[in-house]
């Protein structure tokens, strides 16, 4: 009796037995025919191999089992080549969605960047500004801090130049002037003394002006955008004082202050005077210092004398010192003066004559800038920017010193005066000392 008979490899790689079960190949036993289903259970009932599409090989045939044998391996083999190559399938899916996840992740980057960074308004100075912010970031901390230091420097150098003419230079004048002259230099030193020490104590105790934090005492103006409180018109806000100043102009160091709507002309007055005192010194001690400079290199070449000369004796043969030390202490005292108040009217004399300027044109260091800017915008235009708040050069003088009548040139800008500047700082209107009207803002 003929016997269907399926062959199956019986030992196969762990890899390959799922595609075996998937391809349900039966497997025959003696006399008894069964199958390995897809679930990998045995069951007896599935019929011959010729009724599940196997092949009938006879017992008695041992050739035929070889073919037989040859086809299994070539199912199998095909079976792991197609797993093998849905694997790699597989695995360059999974590259190709790595790489397509890497760049949309940096497409959504860049996008985010250049949203986050655009600005129409863009230019050279804003990249610059940006650039500076560390360095403005530390100025202004350092600033802060060392503010009492540079106040107490101030003092320090103005009081020395002081005790300097009143030790050494005052009683040379009385002993060599004339009567006139010791009258003059005693006269305008004092006068010009009095108002340098007025001012630079008024610039430093008064506040600059600061705008009120209600919401409603003011109408139509803008929102600072640090303090969250109104801004009216010319404020700023000061970095180094995080407040928002009235009129502002500057932060000043050497004031520990800001320069604002009420002490701004205690600022210039003190510059202006301290600039003529020290142009005054450095005028009258000039053949002074000429003397002392030679006297002081005369010293230095008889020390290197007496050195020599002290080489070659005894110790008690050293010749004495040819100048004393009060002779040493004025000369090198006398040079000290003359140069620091010299560095002084240079520096200090430069500033003065830029604010000058920016009076006279009715502006602030700030709004230098921002009109410079809106000059440019409106040239383009075929238009010309006319500073709102300019009265005229000889008025912008007039309402910056308070001068209201001719008797306060004496009394206001001569003399020591607190008064109060024009206006509050938060509106401008036409100060009562302007006579003719204010051009318009634009004109065509």
């Amino acid at each position: 009796m003929q016997r269907d008979i399926l062959v199956t490899v019986a030992l196969q790689p762990p890899g390959a037995w799922p595609q075996l079960l998937q391809l349900g190949i039966l497997v025959s036993s003696g006399s008894c025919t069964t199958s390995i289903s897809r679930s990998g259970k045995r069951n007896p009932s599935q019929g011959t191999a010729r009724q599940q599409g196997g092949l009938p090989i006879p017992s008695s045939c041992p050739p035929r089992r070889g073919v037989a044998g040859m086809r299994s391996r070539q199912r199998m083999f095909a079976a792991v080549m197609r797993l093998l190559l849905k694997c790699l399938r597989l695995g360059r899916r999974r590259r190709f969605k790595l790489v397509r996840q890497v760049e949309q992740l940096w497409y959504y980057g860049h996008l985010c960047l250049r949203s986050l960074l655009y600005n129409s308004f863009t230019n050279g100075d804003v990249v610059l500004d940006s650039l500076f912010e560390p360095v403005y970031w530390l100025v202004d901390h350092v600033t802060r801090w060392f503010g009492v230091v540079f106040v107490a420097l101030v003092i320090g150098l103005t009081s020395s130049i002081v005790a300097i003419v009143y030790i050494c230079l005052l009683p040379l004048i009385l002993q060599t002037y004339t009567p006139a002259w010791i009258c003059w230099h005693l006269a305008y030193g004092h006068w010009n003394l009095i108002m340098i020490v007025f001012h630079y104590y008024m610039a430093i105790t008064t506040s600059p002006g600061h705008p009120p934090q209600a919401k409603n005492d003011l109408t139509g103006v803008s929102i600072c955008r640090k303090c969250i409180a109104p801004k009216p018109a010319r404020t700023h806000h000061c970095s180094i004082c995080n407040r928002c100043v009235l009129k502002m102009d500057h932060h000043c160091p050497w004031l520990n202050n800001c320069v604002g709507h009420y002490n701004h002309r205690y600022f210039f007055s003190f510059c202006l005077f301290m600039t003529m005192g020290c142009i005054y010194c450095s005028i009258s001690g000039w053949e002074m210092f000429r003397d002392a400079y030679t006297a002081i290199e005369r010293m230095k070449l008889l020390e290197k004398e007496r050195l020599q000369v002290a080489a070659n004796q005894t110790y008690y043969q050293t010749p004495p010192p040819t100048f004393s030390f009060r002779q040493r202490a004025f000369h090198k005292s006398v040079v000290y003066l003359w140069v620091l108040c010299s560095s002084v009217a240079l520096a200090l004399g430069a500033l003065t004559l830029w604010h000058a300027a920016l009076i006279t044109r009715g502006e602030t260091s700030i709004e230098r800038h921002i009109n410079r800017k809106e000059r440019q915008r409106l040239q383009k235009k075929g238009k010309v920017f006319r500073n709102p708040y300019s009265y005229g050069s000889w008025d912008n003088w007039k309402v910056f010193l308070g001068v209201d009548m001719p008797r306060h040139w004496l009394t206001r800008v001569l003399l020591p005066s607190p008064h109060l500047p024009h206006g509050t700082g938060l509106s401008w209107d036409l100060p009562p000392c302007v006579m003719e009207q204010r051009a318009p803002l634009l004109a065509i």
